[in-house]
């Protein structure tokens, strides 16, 4: 392992800390702050639909982009797009129409989303070229960078709160955009503009073309993060908040739960038994994950169908569990890709994975307020056990016998 491979393996994840961090805190803040004046709760959700639809094409072009201008440009791109989103939506006045503000929120949102794919899918190719040929280097790295990430994400919920609360949205808003130009600056000066830079992809066929492992991975992931988000996004945060819970205590529990899943996906290499081949553990074990995590939802839908006292405790216990088992099964995901992914073209095979996970981030924010209108929470829990049995279906078919590398 190269001293040059480490450093910019530890540039690309501060760099991503800062990201995250912000991308968090930018949730919480549009949350919060339109909720004070007055937007429902699926009115709030409608406000990141294009955030999460606008990932989908960001993933995609973004992956090519970076193998045709290399990664460490792309990070910047991703960078500088998050700090133009956060100057739109400190652009926001009172005195603006309802419908005009909404239309402007959701635009900057877009922007914010496509900020949002464009740098992870760089961040995690980089992992791809730095990591080496290490046996189990690659897992650890991924493991520690996702789990690392989604406890900044929470971390983020909480200074979001605190930023509104101290600064207002606006001047929140800036400060962040100050901090990420900082981190920009720093990218630009210390990482090479050429990493990652190889032959993209000439044709869209090229391009979709990908390799068996890839093709069937990318659709695992739609149903798993889409089985997350129909419940989480908004049928659970309005479930408690109709229970009682205060929106105080709902985002403090949800931050917490976020730094506790990236906790989990950090430690993930010590729950999944490896294999010198990179893959004949490692698949088994997706599908052995994903079974389990199916019955979490299925589970819960029958005691609250069941009319079984105190929901408002159970679920959110429930949740934890069904909290750890996605942490795992996402940070084995998370490795596959980028074990079934060429070297030379990685942010490509990156970027069509998670425009996989993008469409599912979007199925899943839009069903769960749909399902929560005709069924409540008992049908977000259905839609999601639902999701969860097509990905264990489709993870049978992974390959665990591929080449590691691949292409």
């Amino acid at each position: 392992m190269s001293a040059a491979g480490l450093r910019n393996y530890a540039i690309v994840t501060a760099a991503y800390w800062g990201f995250t961090l912000t991308d968090g805190a930018l949730r919480m803040l549009v949350l919060l702050h339109f909720y004070k004046l007055g937007y429902s709760p699926f009115s709030l959700a409608l406000l990141f639909l294009l955030y999460e639809a606008a990932g989908i094409a960001a993933n995609l072009i973004g992956g090519w982009l970076a193998t045709r201008f290399g990664i460490a440009r792309m990070l910047a791109v991703g960078l500088s797009a998050q700090i133009l989103g956060f100057v739109l939506l400190s652009a926001v006045s009172p005195d603006w129409s309802a419908a005009l503000s909404v239309v402007w929120v959701v635009v900057a949102q877009g922007v914010c989303g496509v900020a949002k794919d464009l740098t992870k899918t760089a961040s995690k190719s980089a992992i791809k070229l730095t990591a080496g040929d290490v046996s189990g280097r690659l897992f650890r790295w991924v493991a520690f960078f996702t789990g690392s990430k989604n406890a900044m994400k929470g971390a983020g919920f909480f200074l979001g709160g605190l930023l509104l609360e101290v600064l207002g949205f606006r001047g929140a808003l800036w400060a962040m955009a100050l901090a990420l130009l900082a981190v920009l600056a720093a990218v630009v000066l210390s990482l090479p503009p050429l990493m990652g830079k190889a032959r993209a992809s000439r044709t869209a066929r090229e391009l979709f073309a990908k390799n068996q492992g890839i093709n069937l991975l990318a659709a695992a992931r739609v149903f798993l993060f889409g089985a997350r988000d129909v419940w989480f996004v908004v049928g659970l945060p309005v479930f408690l908040y109709a229970s009682g819970w205060t929106f105080t205590m709902v985002g403090a529990f949800l931050a917490l739960w976020t730094i506790g899943y990236g906790a989990i996906q950090a430690a993930a290499p010590a729950l999944v038994r490896r294999s010198p081949d990179g893959l004949s553990a490692e698949v088994p074990a997706a599908r052995q994950w994903s079974a389990a995590l199916a019955l979490v939802p299925a589970l819960l839908a029958v005691m609250m169908a069941g009319g079984l006292p105190r929901p408002d405790l159970f679920v959110p216990i429930g949740l934890c569990v069904f909290g750890v088992l996605f942490a795992v099964n996402s940070s084995v995901h998370s490795y596959l890709v980028l074990a079934y992914a060429g070297s030379e073209k990685a942010a490509e095979d990156v970027g069509f994975y998670y425009a996989a996970n993008a469409l599912g981030r979007f199925l899943g924010t839009l069903a769960s307020g749909l399902l929560y209108m005709a069924g409540g929470l008992v049908a977000c829990l259905v839609g999601a056990a639902a999701m969860l049995g097509i990905c264990w279906l489709v993870s049978l078919a992974l390959p665990a016998r591929q080449p590691l590398a691949a292409e």
